[in-house]
């Protein structure tokens, strides 16, 4: 095991909408977001010869839009913002991107998964919840009552969180070189929180911008969706735990949320371990059939509100999925169309 602890070298952050010097010509951003548990997002901006980079936008609200007019008047030396990189869709992340851009007329850089996917979610705004939308959750075995609140909320929460997503942008790629005034930073690409989440890395000044790939005190949201209801991102997701581990264990690290942080292959390790945790619990607990919903109580030690059991479920299947992948569960659908996940072998050994 690692002997190197989580540090906070700083020993303090921003306050909202205020920018901190993290290295020179490197400011961290703190802006508010409606999003319980979070609370607020760390944005970044990187100097430029002739303007400045920014690292993600926040969330879509008029609050943040002011507190960034008034970081451009007084924190920038006179320059633009001359580029725009968006580490994911995530609307915390994305949600400005549409008015920073047209702000400052430039364009909006991106990987491909990350841009395809938040443009699709914009466009596919209805009041009207789809019913394969509801179907998915019929099948993890939501009951009435937990349906029709699915069914009540419509299917444009994700356009009402974001700007207008620009029709066009500047792809980037895993392994590219970004010069950004003396610093070249490589996009290290990650995957399982999102489809191509993009990471910035300055190896000569030891600094990894990482998104929400990597966190402090908290684990990255891994989950299945409706719209790939049998998807493996827990496997997506550890893979890209090794790209990382090579990383020094002495990076910098700037996260999306908490605080800068050293301590890299640490919390690597964490992550290893506390999902082996959930992977061993689901084991045991599968020797019957359980649905996902059946499975909350095992992989969440709080209980649950309504509110709460939608990003449950995506956490359990992703946990469920990474177990029929490695061939450890098998999973069947019921007569009734919910699926039911057991351990491999275990219902027709029963049978037999």
């Amino acid at each position: 095991m690692n002997n190197q602890e989580i540090e906070y070298p700083l020993a303090i952050r921003p306050n909202d909408g205020e920018a901190l010097e993290v290295k020179e010509g490197l400011l961290w951003v703190r802006m508010p977001i409606p999003i319980k548990g979070l609370d607020y997002i760390n944005l970044y901006l990187i100097e430029d010869e002739n303007g400045w980079t920014m690292v993600d936008s926040g969330f879509n609200s008029e609050l943040i839009k002011d507190l960034w007019e008034d970081i451009f008047r007084t924190k920038l030396k006179g320059k633009p913002v001359t580029r725009l990189i968006c580490t994911h869709f995530h609307p915390d992340h994305m949600g400005l991107a549409g008015w920073i851009t047209s702000r400052w007329k430039i364009p909006l850089t991106m990987t491909f998964g990350e841009w395809t996917f938040g443009r699709m979610l914009y466009l596919e705004a209805a009041e009207q919840t789809p019913e394969f939308v509801v179907d998915f959750y019929r099948s993890v075995g939501f009951n009435d009552k937990m349906l029709e609140r699915v069914k009540s909320r419509g299917f444009n929460h994700f356009s009402r969180a974001m700007t207008e997503v620009p029709m066009g942008f500047d792809r980037i790629v895993d392994n590219e070189i970004i010069r950004i005034g003396s610093r070249d930073w490589k996009i290290v690409v990650g995957h399982g929180h999102c489809p191509e989440h993009a990471c910035l890395y300055s190896e000569a000044d030891g600094i990894l911008i990482s998104g929400d790939q990597i966190l402090p005190r908290i684990t990255p949201h891994i989950g299945v969706y409706p719209a790939e209801p049998m998807a493996n991102p827990l496997k997506q997701f550890i893979d890209s735990i090794d790209t990382f581990m090579k990383l020094p264990a002495d990076t910098l690290v700037l996260p999306a949320h908490n605080d800068v942080f050293t301590g890299l292959h640490n919390q690597l390790e964490y992550y290893q371990s506390h999902h082996e945790d959930r992977l061993n619990r689901l084991k045991a607990a599968c020797v019957s059939p359980q649905s996902a919903i059946d499975l909350l109580p095992v992989l969440f030690d709080r209980e649950l509100s309504d509110s709460d059991k939608g990003l449950a479920i995506s956490e359990g299947l992703a946990h469920c999925h990474y177990l029929v992948g490695e061939g450890e569960l098998d999973r069947e659908c019921g007569d009734d169309g919910v699926w039911r996940f057991h351990r491999a072998g275990a219902v027709r050994a029963a049978v037999a």
